[in-house]
């Protein structure tokens, strides 16, 4: 490799966020962790960064055009091209229907799908810029859940925006896949371990590592077998 891959990440905080900032980090990829309040992450970005790699913080609300548009310029300015970019945000408010206020439920729509455009527009724009004969032009995720299957009771501020960002992700891939962007979906089909459970019973819980490898081998996918969708499940899980 002649240089430093890029990678973004929008909605990089504890768990998975940090988790992908670390595997991405480990390839020795320029990391760019984006979230509403970046100056959150800037010690951990200072822990992502290597002698032949940077890592760095900024804040981005992914539901402003501007404020997504503004991150991919400065990314660009700063490191270059992104070659990887994860739309790893969300929001999610468990009322039942009748209790969900109109707020509150656009406010997790907004978040949950409207970013994944806005992000994964952004995304394309910038990758797009690569000439079209130099091979696969760049990799773009989008983090689903279980919710993004099938909406359940007092769940649908979540599985609204979930099956959006799915859908969104599907069109996408259609549209650009025939041009070099391989964009894919992942389907995380239960709880991943928060940083602070003390359960005995791990295996319970999806290993936040354990799913940034995938996202990971995801973006090194040869072109002649994309994958559009991966799910995750500990196997324990039912399904």
């Amino acid at each position: 490799m002649d240089r430093n891959e890029v990678a973004v990440i929008v909605g990089a905080g504890p768990g998975l966020g940090c988790a992908l900032a670390r595997r991405f980090a480990r390839a020795e990829m320029h990391v760019a962790m984006a979230a509403r309040h970046g100056e959150k992450l800037d010690a951990f970005a200072a822990e992502c960064s290597g002698i032949h790699h940077h890592a760095r913080a900024f804040s981005c609300d992914a539901t402003d055009e501007q404020s997504v548009d503004g991150l991919f310029r400065q990314v660009e300015s700063e490191f270059g091209t992104p070659d990887l970019v994860v739309y790893n945000a969300g929001a999610f408010v468990q009322k039942g229907i009748l209790e969900t206020s109109r707020e509150e439920f656009e406010r997790c729509w907004r978040v949950g799908c409207l970013g994944g455009f806005l992000v994964g527009r952004a995304a394309l724009r910038t990758m797009l810029q690569r000439p079209a004969g130099a091979g696969k032009r760049g990799t773009i995720l989008f983090t689903g859940a279980t919710a993004s299957l099938r909406g359940g009771s007092r769940f649908h501020n979540l599985a609204v925006g979930k099956f959006g960002l799915r859908a969104l992700a599907q069109s996408m891939a259609r549209e650009f896949q025939p041009q070099g962007i391989h964009v894919a979906h992942v389907v995380i089909d239960g709880r991943i371990r928060p940083a602070t459970e003390s359960s005995k019973n791990m295996e319970e819980f999806l290993d936040p590592e354990a799913i940034a490898e995938t996202y990971y081998q995801l973006h090194r996918q040869p072109r002649s077998a994309w994958s559009l969708e991966a799910d995750l499940r500990p196997w324990v899980e039912r399904f």
